[in-house]
This record gives C-alpha cells, structure tokens and sequence, in this order.
C-alpha cells in the first residue's frame, strides 16, 4: 500500500485523473498552500489532493470559499466551514492533482492549472497548520473484464449523447482518430465530460474498476440520451472545457 501525506482541497467537484483544473485561489488558507507548492524545485510536482464536498456538508455561513462581498475575503482557518471532524465532510476517494502552472497575482491570489493524475482513498485529515494536509492511499487502477469492449460501447453512446445535448450534427463531432483507445481514459474522459450532479460523478471515480466505471457509464449515457431526446428544448451545453473553480 502506497501511500502519501498531501495539502488538501476540497471543491463541489470532483476531479479524473489526466483532466485539467482550473483554479482562482483567494482565501488565504489555499493561498497559503499555493505559496508551499512554489517552494518546490520547478523539476518536481507540485502535487495537492482534490477531494469533493459531500452535498449539505458545508458548514460555513457561504459556499465554500466564495467571499460575502466585494470586500477582502474573511480570513478563515484551515477547516472552517468542514465541520468539527472534517474527514466526514469530503467524499473518501479523491485524486492527487500536479500543478503545471500556479501564478500570483498582484493582490495575492493565484492562477492555477493542475491536471489529475492519481485515484486516492482519504485516510485521515489533519487541521494543525495553515491549510489542511491529508494521509492518501494511492488506488490502483484495476481494467476488469471486457474493458476494451465495454469502452467502444461506452464511446458510441457518448456520441448519441454529445450529438442530442449539443444538438450537433454528426460531421462536427470529434473524429474516432482523436479519441483515446485506453479504457481506463475513455471511462475518465466520458466521467468528467458527461453532465451528471456530484453524487453520480463520485461514484464514477470511485468504482472498483475500469469495467465497472464504463458499465455505470453505458446506463447513464442511454438514460440521460433517452431524456434529452424528449427534452429537445434542452439548452447546449460545453462539454470540453471545465469552469474554473474559486476556492
């Protein structure tokens, strides 16, 4: 078991491994934290777990990290708003992110650009310093059986799905020549780029295996493609790029 002591972010999000994250870091705890990563040799990761927020677990008076006004952001500590036992707040499997940029701004906050990389299960938290760090299990990525066919019947039904929620035509979808052919990419891929709330995302990143996701995934995409054909008034949606998150 291989395992890994972290700073740690938590979002109303859930991160994949190999999807990029976009951040606007301003709370001073996460600022404090992007100040550490810098510290780091530029040839090393600077690596952070993301972990998501279990739905009516935030405790503080906003949403988690959104100042109340256009004022200076209320300094908080590292576990404000988590509750007095944070480990119960977050969801217990996450994903280690590398930030390939962090840039600091004027005022103090920062740029970020990370990318997921690494499933892991959240062991423990801690609470002592200015952000909060975590003890990780790393999880191995276990294929299962008939990945590879499960993983081409997941890709024809994202397609039906991206054509119906985009209202697209089928020439101006992506082209099979620009789409993974690892399993375990196209179940992180469709997980992230599909629009499902929270709870179903988490259950996608947490399932035992490649197999499982894509299966999980094939119920989804025919039932939500099944809705959307009766919903033809169904706003388009962006279905390759991610909003940055604030903190």
């Amino acid at each position: 078991m291989t395992t890994a002591r972290l700073p740690l972010f938590p979002l109303n999000a859930v991160l994949f491994p190999g999807l990029v994250l976009p951040l606007n870091v301003f709370e001073e705890r996460y600022r404090a934290m992007m100040r550490e990563l810098l510290k780091t040799d530029e040839d090393e990761p600077r690596r952070f777990a993301v972990v998501a927020i279990r739905d009516g677990r935030e405790t503080a008076p906003t949403a988690a990290g959104m100042p109340d006004s256009m004022s200076a952001p209320v300094e908080r500590g590292p576990a404000d708003g988590f509750g007095p036992d944070p480990v119960q707040t977050f969801h217990r499997v996450g994903c280690i992110a590398d930030a390939a940029k962090i840039r600091e701004r004027s005022d103090g906050s920062f740029e970020v650009l990370a990318t997921g990389t690494t499933r892991v299960r959240l062991l423990s938290v801690d609470a002592s310093g200015p952000y909060l760090t975590a003890e990780l299990e790393e999880l191995e990525e276990d294929p299962g059986e008939d990945a590879g066919a499960l993983a081409e019947g997941v890709m024809r039904a994202f397609r039906s799905y991206q054509k119906r929620l985009a209202g697209a035509s089928e020439r101006s979808l992506t082209t099979g020549a620009d789409l993974p052919d690892e399993p375990s990419v196209i179940s992180y891929l469709v997980a992230a780029a599909a629009v499902l709330d929270i709870p179903a995302k988490q259950r996608l990143l947490q399932a035992p295996d490649t197999a499982t996701r894509l299966r999980e995934e094939l119920t989804l995409l025919r039932s939500e493609t099944a809705v959307i054909r009766h919903l033809p008034s169904l706003p388009a949606v962006e279905l390759t790029r991610a909003p940055t998150h604030p903190n």
